[in-house]
């Protein structure tokens, strides 16, 4: 008998004024799997991510987090029950420091603000970003607030990573460190990752299984190879230039 998996979403649902933005998306993942979410702009991947997260409610569906329910919780529960997660529009409390913004996700499972602290160094040295913890985070480059976001995502101790494509608007280069360290931490914690990306190069490179939407619905599920030779997956959104 196969074991449970971590996380499981099944049949989700949600509508917004009469508009189906998500229409019966089903998935499973893992426990230390990292499986890619890809689908056209407008294609409802973060509004998945969002019922995931408790930001919204679907209107039908399971969102399941080792075999707990997640629907009805806050984000703020969503997150003490395992779950961390990254936006799109990176917004870091801008007049603190980077460590400060880190450590406010570490106080999220201990209340000793020095093991806070030391797990928001560690955290800021595995990112690169160590140099510039005393830093205000506001004067902080793209690609740097981009690592603070995924830095104060872990700090709060997830079971499970959301990432919002955290590689968009970086360098090849910068693309390839930041898959390097999903990749060691995936390797060597077993953490669990999900991730929205439109950089395909972090999506061959990262993911053991591709799971594509679109217009809400889903589309297919494979390999990484698997999902890129697929006429629909090249039909509505990687184009028929792609190998």
């Amino acid at each position: 008998m196969s074991a449970a998996p971590l996380l499981l979403v099944e049949g989700l649902v949600k509508n917004f004024r009469g508009l189906r933005a998500v229409d019966g998306v089903s998935f499973s993942v893992g426990a230390g799997e990292v499986v890619a979410l890809i689908g056209p702009n407008g294609a409802g991947k973060t509004t998945v991510f969002n019922m995931i997260a408790g930001v919204f409610q679907p209107d039908g569906g399971r969102v399941e987090l080792e075999g707990a329910s997640l629907v009805g919780l806050r984000p703020d529960q969503v997150c003490r029950a395992g779950v961390g997660r990254t936006f799109q529009l990176v917004k870091p409390f801008g007049n603190i420091s980077v460590e400060e913004n880190v450590l406010i996700g570490a106080l999220r499972w201990t209340h000793d603000v020095g093991q806070a602290r030391r797990r928001a160094r560690e955290v800021l040295d595995l990112l690169g970003l160590a140099d510039k913890r005393r830093q205000m985070a506001r004067g902080l480059t793209l690609p740097d607030r981009k690592c603070l976001e995924v830095a104060r995502a872990l700090a709060t101790g997830p079971k499970l990573l959301l990432l919002d494509e955290v590689m968009a608007g970086l360098r090849p280069a910068e693309t390839d460190r930041m898959v390097e360290t999903f990749r060691t931490l995936n390797r060597e914690t077993g953490l669990t990752i999900v991730l929205i990306e439109h950089v395909m190069r972090a999506v061959m490179a990262l993911s053991q299984r591709v799971v594509v939407i679109n217009t809400g619905k889903p589309v297919c599920e494979g390999t990484p190879d698997e999902v890129v030779r697929d006429p629909r997956v090249l039909d509505c959104y990687l184009g028929q230039e792609t190998p």
